[in-house]
């Protein structure tokens, strides 16, 4: 296996440039400096490097599926169900497979290499798991994908559901998911969740359960999940994700619930592009803002990360597979600006998505696998305003992907001007 050197490279959290050896698909070396002959040199010359990014929640059996068959009109959770339901109809694994392959490659060359996707493991034919399944041993080599059994038509809706969720942990999915604030009535609600609790335990499985997205200030399932967790002893390896009703708890119970989450170590998943589209639809003005109390839950110490969710689907009609998008608009709505806060935004799709996915190795250390990403920026701040491009992307000892970054120009005066963004904090 070749060798590379990273050089002046800029790292999170210090002023000195540094240098990264790779060797036989690891990290041999990192310092100052470290100067060893190398098959391949890339100068960063000053850029940012970081643990590749991570998106811990999507939907790739339904990426790049909008308008199909029909667009979301309302841009309603419940509206974007109904055509999920219509597209089932005739959807070949194939085209599920083509889709998925596509968006992987998105997310790869805008930084993730570890991904988790929610199956429709309650599609009565099956195909979308033994889809997603196959797309993970196609794109091992791009990527790490945990596929999660999610119920899209719930576990307690129809009689072949709970068998249907369980034949897809044994087909090999690695996370068992769950949908119980969609159940009929609040008791079949709970039982899903002890359902999901009972599989994991049963698969030795960690937990990822769509919960509480909506905007009721009575959906509390997360308190169910959070009792289940500490019950069972299974802290750490439980994640909520969504929970935007939690944005209008009365703020007695939610400080009440934190202590409880806290208790529990509860990985919190926040969607910025779905949430911010769908919630609250209905409020009229003046309009809640749909999403989870992430600067409350980072202040409280608990683990907080930022998944993409729906890329062009029923649910939300854009999307790129960019994690730094994501982080650039959870800035803005869920006001996330303070400078401290820039830099938890950048954990939230590095190490607190690799926490949540339980990943081992993951970081620049010696001795770790070499994975890693060059961004086209000088640092945090910089990375987050321009959305910065990924510049190469480095996946156990080999560069996967190369970006060439945009030169842009103006005329002025009658003469050609070269344009660039990337003004730094040194600048300011």
């Amino acid at each position: 296996m070749s060798t590379i050197l990273v050089k002046n490279a800029k790292m999170r959290g210090s002023e000195e440039l540094c240098n990264l050896f790779i060797k036989d698909g690891v990290f041999a070396e990192i310092g100052p400096g470290v100067s060893p002959e190398a098959d391949e040199v890339i100068d960063a010359a000053g850029k940012l490097v970081s643990a590749p990014f991570c998106d811990p929640h999507l939907h790739l059996d339904a990426v790049l599926s909008v308008g199909k068959p029909r667009y979301n009109m309302s841009g309603t959770l419940i509206e974007g169900i109904n055509i999920w339901g219509e597209r089932m109809v005739g959807l070949t694994k194939e085209t599920i497979k083509q889709n998925a392959r596509d968006v992987i490659k998105w997310e790869v060359a805008n930084g993730s290499m570890f991904l988790r996707t929610h199956a429709d493991a309650t599609n009565t034919s099956g195909v979308v798991v033994d889809a997603l399944l196959e797309v993970r041993e196609e794109m091992k080599d791009l990527c790490d994908l945990q596929i999660v059994a999610f119920p899209q038509e719930c576990i307690f809706t129809f009689p072949e559901a709970p068998a249907l969720m369980e034949e897809a942990m044994k087909k090999g999915c690695d996370v068992v998911g769950g949908l119980p604030y969609m159940e009929y009535s609040p008791e079949d609600g709970l039982r899903d969740v002890k359902f999901v609790f009972d599989l994991a335990e049963k698969y030795g499985a960690m937990i990822d359960i769509h919960c509480d997205e909506n905007t009721d200030d009575q959906s509390r399932y997360i308190e169910a999940m959070t009792r289940e967790t500490l019950v069972r002893g299974m802290q750490g390896r439980v994640t909520a994700s969504h929970t935007t009703a939690m944005h209008n708890y009365n703020n007695d119970y939610a400080f009440k619930l934190m202590g409880f989450l806290k208790k529990a170590e509860m990985n919190m998943i926040t969607n910025p592009f779905a949430n911010s589209c769908l919630q609250n639809r209905t409020d009229g003005y003046p309009r809640h803002r749909g999403h989870t109390r992430v600067d409350e839950l980072l202040a409280n110490g608990i683990n907080v990360c930022i998944g993409s969710d729906d890329i062009m689907d029923p649910w939300y009609p854009m999307g790129k597979g960019s994690p730094l998008a994501g982080a650039y608009l959870l800035m803005n709505y869920a006001q996330l600006s303070g400078y401290s806060q820039v830099s938890q935004l950048i954990d939230m799709i590095t190490c607190n998505s690799a926490k949540t996915m339980r990943l081992e190795g993951y970081g620049l250390k010696v001795g770790n696998p070499a994975n890693m990403i060059i961004l086209d920026a000088e640092s945090e701040f910089d990375a987050i305003r321009l959305q910065s491009e990924c510049l190469y992307v480095i996946r156990k000892g080999k560069v996967i992907s190369r970006t060439e970054p945009a030169r842009r120009t103006v005329v002025f005066d009658g003469k050609e001007e070269q344009i660039d963004f990337k003004l730094t904090e040194k600048n300011l």
